[in-house]
């Protein structure tokens, strides 16, 4: 039950997400005056629907998109009215025409002055840009909730965890013919503070870790445990370990990769918990989470190649690389059950989580609508900017005003585009299926 919980409370904020993106569309383009005849969230088959005034409002099958209908989104050709030339024989010219010419149908007496490309450039690139902006909304009120209710993620020097066994291959419930972890032997007890190791003191965890693996066969340790200060000292072992640095960052080496080596081990864990930030944090955060989706859809391609290797080979998913919403549903299923050990346990752990994960799509959502291709909103917004580029040089030289720039032709490049990302997301849905991301 907790599983399908987690699924459905995705599922459920991503279709909101769809809803409140489409929304962004809605009204100011109610308010320019355009006739919106449909508001749909989803594609394919109509479950619901009910018209109010002019607009119909419906839900459909396949709750992977959304779409505002407006009248008049291609104009007609310069110079005879749109009509479509019989004598044209390029499947190509035909495809575009015959849309151009749809989309004209569209428009009744009374409408003339009611469609899309009409409107001023800054408009229609408000009209536009109100989907994606209202995604950024959601992800920025998300990440505000999360800050400053939850807080950022802190690795304390409490200890969560002492391992039972010093070859960290065994699990604690195995150690039949295995020595007792350093940690376990010097007498550790969850709830210990690691105040100073061999005299140096220590207030974090990765300070903590430094010193330990640096430590050599022996250290000495002061803790505070229940209000009291004691001194442990442990035998420590050597083991493959992920090489921390003295300023307290992971080594990495000339790839971005962490450096392993040996060193010393003490078998405990760390507590994390969570600072609550003040709300002026928010927009450095919000400003990473734009950098870094951006990072990743400029990167696409090769990520995507990445997914395929995974998929189709033997290589690991990369947890931070591109998903579709099987794989996000699933991730959202598995946390909500299981959690992820040692950093998300607790029920409220369970729903920041969640929260996050929407805060993520949401920027997403975002990040990738302002691609400037269609039919992506960030290829009208590109159309109606060269518009006005044109327009200011007509004007600057004295040249007849150009008109509305022709959307239409670019419809070939949208169906390309609407085609690969129909392949992108089935390639992913089968990755998340086949070989999914694993957390924690």
């Amino acid at each position: 039950m907790l599983y399908l919980l987690g699924v459905v409370v995705i599922f459920v904020g991503i279709a909101a997400s769809i809803a409140l993106h489409e929304i962004g569309h809605l009204v100011p383009a109610k308010l320019f005056r355009v006739r919106c005849t449909q508001y749909m969230v989803g594609f394919g088959p109509t479950l619901w629907s009910r018209r109010r005034g002019e607009t119909e409002y419906g839900l459909k099958a396949i709750p992977l998109g959304g779409y505002v209908r407006m009248i008049g989104m291609f104009p007609p050709r310069p110079g005879d009215g749109g009509k479509v030339r019989a004598s044209s024989s390029n499947p190509m010219h035909l495809m575009v025409e015959q849309a151009r010419q749809d989309s004209l149908e569209e428009i009744g007496p009374g409408d003339e002055d009611r469609v899309f490309y009409r409107l001023p450039v800054w408009k229609r690139v408000v009209v536009m840009a109100g989907g994606p902006l209202m995604n950024l909304a959601i992800s920025a009120v998300l990440i505000t909730l999360l800050m400053t209710m939850q807080g950022l993620p802190v690795v304390t020097s409490q200890v969560s965890q002492v391992a039972a066994c010093a070859n960290t291959d065994v699990s604690d419930d195995d150690c039949a013919g295995q020595e007792a972890s350093p940690a376990a032997a010097a007498g550790f007890e969850v709830g210990d503070t690691i105040l100073a190791v061999d005299g140096v003191p220590v207030d974090d965890w990765a300070a903590t870790t430094y010193a330990i693996q640096n430590a050599g066969e022996q250290a000495t340790f002061v803790i505070e445990r229940d209000g009291a200060r004691q001194e442990l000292t442990a035998d420590l072992v050597q083991r493959e370990l992920a090489l921390m640095g003295a300023d307290g960052m992971p080594v990495v080496d000339e790839e971005g990769e962490r450096v392993y080596g040996q060193a010393s081990f003490l078998g405990a864990s760390p507590t994390l918990d969570h600072d609550p930030q003040p709300i002026t944090a928010v927009p450095g955060m919000v400003g990473g989470m734009f950098t870094e989706t951006a990072g990743i859809v400029l990167t696409l391609p090769q990520r995507l190649v990445d997914v395929s290797q995974a998929a189709f080979g033997i290589e690991e998913r990369d947890p931070n690389g591109p998903m579709s919403v099987v794989g996000v549903g699933r991730i959202a299923g598995d946390v909500t059950q299981n959690g992820i050990e040692g950093l998300v346990e607790s029920a409220e752990e369970r729903f920041w989580l969640l929260v996050s994960v929407l805060a993520s799509l949401n920027m997403a959502l975002f990040v990738f609508n302002l691609i400037p291709l269609l039919p992506l909103d960030g290829g009208h917004i590109a159309g109606a900017l060269w518009e006005s580029v044109k327009k200011a040089w007509a004007r600057v030289f004295r040249r007849p005003d150009p008109g509305p720039v022709d959307t239409a032709a670019a419809l070939p490049v949208a169906y390309a585009v609407a085609i690969g990302l129909l392949g992108m997301t089935a390639l992913l849905i089968y990755a998340d299926i086949v070989r999914p991301v694993q957390l924690g």
